[in-house]
């Protein structure tokens, strides 16, 4: 390999926010890491996405000791990735929730995907000595479900695939407001490695479709007020068009991967080289757009051992 990832090399500490983005709603954010969500309901809260380790799960637990004392009863988990889901434990939740189709990508690529997603981007990693193993659900659903907590209503649903194929969103009608884990970033590439290229502008029409009035996404900035949403899913669009165009139009004339890579760096490095996570993002990016665009419709799984095959391959 001619050189080490990227995101190998980024050892720098995030600054951590936490906003208010609805009643009662918060945003737990850190400059492009991956963000979490919160939902205080009557008598317990909710929490989205549950950080990669059990202690860094603890620095979102501190925010949300900073506003309440309510327990944790819930962990909804939005899809699969190890980033996303292995710090569950630490919350002490009764259900932990994702959609059927997350849970089957556990079983099939959890532990591939943990062990890819460590040796890609360490630092995310921080305590991971702490992880008891992989996380799995207590509870999944099909299509949608709803969570009373309290008064307080909380739709759980999946309206698409996009980052991956097991994709949930959820949804506070009372303020309106929406956690839509990676299908959409502010600010911050998006990770399409699992992705579904062909699919995930739908689901982005699905999101605006609800006309929320906030959204705290996968990474980035919370994103509060209308303008700022729109501007945020739009800019995801066009994201995932310059990542997919110019890698489908190489594939179509059989051209390789390493020329795959080098059209989609012609068109996307102009307009999102200074997004976080863009380096670390761009080779899985490509490798599967190149993929999808040559039919191939479920991403393969990515392993330790791909990664560096492919990084070798895009290195010429």
């Amino acid at each position: 390999m001619a050189k080490a990832f990227a995101s190998q090399g980024d050892m720098s500490e995030k600054k951590i926010t936490f906003d208010e983005i609805g009643e009662g709603l918060y945003a737990f954010t850190a400059e492009g890491d991956p963000n979490s969500g919160v939902i205080i309901g009557d008598d317990s809260v909710m929490i989205i996405e549950a950080q990669a380790t059990p202690r860094l799960a603890n620095k979102v637990i501190e925010c949300v000791r900073s506003v309440t004392d309510k327990p944790i009863s819930h962990v909804v988990l939005t899809h699969y990735h190890a980033v996303r889901v292995l710090g569950a434990s630490a919350y002490g939740a009764n259900q932990i929730i994702m959609s059927d189709a997350a849970r089957a990508m556990v079983v099939e690529r959890g532990q591939e995907d943990w062990d890819s997603e460590f040796q890609r981007f360490p630092r995310l990693f921080e305590g991971h000595e702490s992880i008891p193993g992989l996380t799995f659900p207590t509870t999944t659903f099909s299509d949608s479900m709803t969570v009373y907590l309290g008064t307080r209503r909380v739709d759980i649903r999946q309206i698409g695939r996009a980052h991956t194929a097991g994709d949930a969103v959820i949804h506070v009608p009372d303020q309106n407001v929406m956690f839509t884990g990676d299908i959409v970033e502010y600010h911050s590439a998006c990770y399409c490695g699992d992705g579904h290229f062909g699919d995930w502008g739908t689901t982005l029409d699905n999101i605006a479709a609800y006309d929320v009035d906030a959204i705290a996404p996968g990474r980035g900035d919370a994103l509060v007020g209308k303008d700022m949403v729109n501007a945020a899913i739009t800019n995801t669009r066009d994201f995932v068009d310059s990542t997919y165009r110019p890698a489908a139009k190489v594939a179509a004339r059989g051209g390789s991967l390493k020329e795959a890579w080098d059209a989609v760096r012609e068109e996307c490095d102009p307009k999102f080289s200074e997004y976080a996570i863009y380096e670390h993002c761009l080779p899985f990016n490509v490798a599967r757009a190149y993929d999808e665009a040559r039919g191939i419709d479920t991403p393969r799984i990515w392993t330790a051992a791909r990664d560096l095959d492919m990084w070798d391959q895009l290195q010429g």
